[in-house]
């Protein structure tokens, strides 16, 4: 009678997920380990969890469910941000001068 034990990615997957029970459906991934198991990744996301890449040790980015609000949009409904009135006008267009900087103060000074 052979013993056939799981494989370690089979393993930390069933860790992973047990891991994510317990904290709130939270996860953290580097970005080869989310390029090698993305379809299971997106499953986690797909199920209400957000994951966490990072790179590095570093958190970089988030994937989260389409339907879920974004920070701001959850800090808007609760009331302790009021989104802007007006729409930010555009930066006036740049000045040419010739010459530089240093040249332009000496000459104001004269």
């Amino acid at each position: 009678m052979a013993l056939i034990l799981p494989q370690p990615r089979q393993i930390m997957a069933s860790f992973r997920r047990s891991e994510m029970a317990l904290f709130g459906g939270e996860m953290n991934v580097g970005i080869r380990e989310l390029r090698d198991g993305l379809s299971r990744h997106l499953e986690t996301v797909k199920d209400g969890g957000t994951v966490t890449v990072t790179e590095h040790g570093r958190p970089i980015a988030q994937i989260v469910p389409i339907n879920r609000p974004t920070r701001l949009q959850q800090l808007i409904a609760e009331g302790r941000v009021t989104p802007a009135r007006r729409v930010k006008r555009p930066s006036p267009e740049p000045i040419v001068v010739v010459g530089t900087a240093s040249d332009l103060v000496t000459e104001q000074r004269r």
